[in-house]
């Protein structure tokens, strides 16, 4: 399961609306990818394709797919968003991880 904050469910809804997408049929694709300063870097979306091997969750009225693969790197994970001067837009925090770069958009275990 991956969790959205109520602070990343308003963005994510602003951001949809913004780009054409809508929040009650579209839905994050939240993934991860070889790379970043730390070996594993975060990918985020906006899809409304379902693969055949997507898991499919909601949280917080948003719709979250997760490839089985990067599913196994993100269980328990909350999305969050941080906004502001010194927001860093939006963060995972990630019970998996063992190491994070400071930028938080990579990780390794």
């Amino acid at each position: 399961m991956i969790r959205v904050s109520e602070s990343a469910k308003t963005k994510i809804a602003q951001l949809m609306a913004e780009e054409g997408f809508n929040i009650a049929n579209d839905f994050v694709r939240v993934g991860v990818k070889s790379g970043g300063c730390s070996g594993l870097s975060y990918e985020l979306k906006f899809d409304h394709n379902l693969g055949e091997d997507d898991k499919l969750f909601e949280e917080e009225n948003v719709k979250i797919a997760v490839d089985k693969k990067s599913f196994l790197y993100l269980v328990g994970t909350t999305l969050e968003y941080s906004g502001g001067l010194n927001g860093k837009g939006f963060v995972f925090k990630n019970p998996n991880a063992n190491r994070t770069c400071g930028c938080g958009e990579s990780f390794s275990l």
